[in-house]
């Protein structure tokens, strides 16, 4: 098992962390995946530059996991 590091650093995740992954991922977990902070992809997210396509429900992001996957490489 991976070893935690300090809360509130962003840390990306293993192959199966993110194949085990539901349809739709908040845009935290998405970040955590790409290796971005939550500054960050929040920024690109808001100016339509998300490297993955980002749905906005209200007030909050979702990101497909099948595109994310894709992004990564990862997709079946």
């Amino acid at each position: 098992m991976r070893e935690e590091s300090n809360a509130g650093q962003s840390q990306g995740m293993s192959r199966e962390e993110l194949l085990g992954l539901p349809v739709a991922v908040d845009l935290e977990t998405s970040n955590r995946a790409l290796g971005l902070g939550r500054s960050k992809g929040y920024e690109l997210a808001k100016r339509g530059a998300y490297p993955c396509k980002v749905l906005r429900l209200g007030n909050a992001y979702r990101v497909v996991t099948a595109d994310l996957l894709d992004l990564l490489g990862l997709a079946a």
